[in-house]
């Protein structure tokens, strides 16, 4: 099988003639950084090789806990939050049928997502839901305090006991957290959950591939053991060994660190495909919680074309000129459409008739990438043969792997995120929780200024 391409043609013609190939040096070293663990944060380093050291066995047993699930649930919500459930949302929503939450097919469960935010009127929706509904959960929490998913679990937890019974909420109810300690874990031993273990050594926003996001991937009744084959052998293709050209990862650190040396300070992930909006959301957790750091890193946002083409477009094509563009192009649909004649083509449009669908797609990209180039936008295009389990898992590990070099490059710890804890500080003072009367004294006084 072929793997995933990155062309770089249409971002480089930005740049001076040798200002990739500049690059090279800089990314064996940290290259180098990252596989000797001498790099910031290198105690967060076990997704490096996690591909390569998953096992059959262990695939076995997240396959036989996820039938367990999908034998008793009609519905299993998965309660996490951040790189707890962006990774796995991404391949479900990107390998599901797009209507599936109106099929109601009995083959696979129903996955809801819960413990991402704080929305009322979303848990009294779900939890209305699942009233007359057989559910189960996957609760995925390092600590088991994270409010947003501790909230949501502790209304799950009643009410699937209410509801299923004790007996059969302890079969149904998963819980991914700490080997050791934390409440997660101290729930799931005292109630005799079944569990799995968030490595120590992999941040939530690279655990795509741990217990985090392969087993509600099973549940949903995907491939696990073809997405991590797909991982494992883009970890073979942008190994240090793997010559800096022909090593996908290297070129994508290299070339859009050098973009933004030249002022390109915002990176847009694209697709044109809309299974694929959730990749967007995965990535810019990724890239905008590893690199936004120190004053530094370019800013990931992102659109799914053509629909926002309709919104954006017009800032893309005309704003300022500090952006650049990372295309996904899926080559081949899993579907064939073809455009149907009119006698009356009142619309214009019978020069389509007789073309596949995707053929006028691939010709809205290719019109769009060149119209964005013209505008001043540099394009580097990442071409995936088809949209599988292998192929997102190369995917994964290509944006991973890509963005522990780039890090590196910026010279930051890409695997910490000290800034996402300002927030909590301040809404634990404001909620007067115990231990923050000194922080909630002094965030009133500031209040009523």
């Amino acid at each position: 099988m072929k793997n995933i391409q990155l062309d770089i043609t249409k971002a480089s013609q930005f740049l001076n003639a040798d200002a990739i190939a500049a690059y090279e040096p800089k990314v064996k070293a940290a290259q180098e950084a990252l596989e000797n663990g001498t790099c910031p944060g290198n105690d967060f380093l076990g997704w490096l090789h996690l591909p390569s050291s998953i096992t059959s066995d262990f695939i076995g047993e997240l396959n036989a806990t996820a039938q367990v699930l999908r034998e008793n649930c009609e519905v299993v919500v998965v309660a996490g939050i951040g790189g707890s459930y962006l990774g796995a949302r991404t391949v479900i929503e990107a390998l599901s049928n797009s209507f599936q939450w109106l099929l109601n097919d009995k083959k696979n469960p129903v996955i809801l997502f819960a413990g991402n935010n704080i929305g009322e009127d979303y848990l009294a929706e779900m939890c209305a839901y699942l009233a007359d509904k057989k559910f189960g959960v996957i609760n995925i929490s390092k600590s088991g305090t994270t409010t947003e998913t501790a909230l949501a679990f502790r209304l799950l937890k009643k009410q699937c006991e209410d509801q299923r019974g004790k007996d059969m909420a302890r079969k149904v109810i998963v819980a991914v957290t700490d080997a050791k300690k934390g409440a997660a874990r101290t729930t799931a031993d005292k109630e005799g959950y079944k569990s799995f273990i968030i490595p120590d050594n992999v941040g939530g926003r690279f655990s795509v591939l741990t217990p985090v996001g392969l087993l509600p991937i099973a549940v949903a009744g995907f491939d696990i053991a073809q997405l991590v084959a797909g991982a494992a052998d883009m970890e073979k293709a942008t190994a240090a060994d793997v010559p800096f050209m022909e090593n996908p990862s290297a070129v994508y650190a290299a070339c859009r660190n050098a973009l933004y040396a030249e002022g390109k300070k915002i990176e847009i992930l694209v697709n044109y495909q809309p299974k694929l909006h959730y990749l967007n959301e995965w990535w810019k957790q990724l890239y905008g919680e590893s690199e936004g750091k120190d004053q530094k890193g370019i800013f990931p946002a992102a659109v799914d074309f053509t629909t926002d083409l309709h919104s954006m477009g017009q800032w893309i094509q005309d704003g300022e000129r500090t952006i650049f563009e990372t295309v996904i192009s899926i080559e081949q649909p899993n579907h064939k459409v073809l455009f149907p004649s009119d006698d009356e083509n009142l619309d214009g449009l019978n020069f389509l008739a007789g073309k596949r669908v995707d053929e006028v797609n691939k010709m809205a990209e290719l019109g769009t990438q060149l119209a964005h180039v013209d505008g001043g936008v540099p394009n580097m295009r990442l071409s995936v043969p088809v949209l599988n389990e292998y192929y997102l898992g190369q995917i994964i590990y290509f944006f991973e792997k890509a963005c522990g070099i780039s890090g590196n490059l910026l010279g930051v710890n890409t695997f910490n995120q000290p800034g996402v804890e300002a927030y909590k500080k301040n809404m634990f003072a404001l909620l007067n929780k115990p231990g923050y009367e000194k922080e909630s004294e002094a965030i009133r006084a500031r209040l009523n200024k």
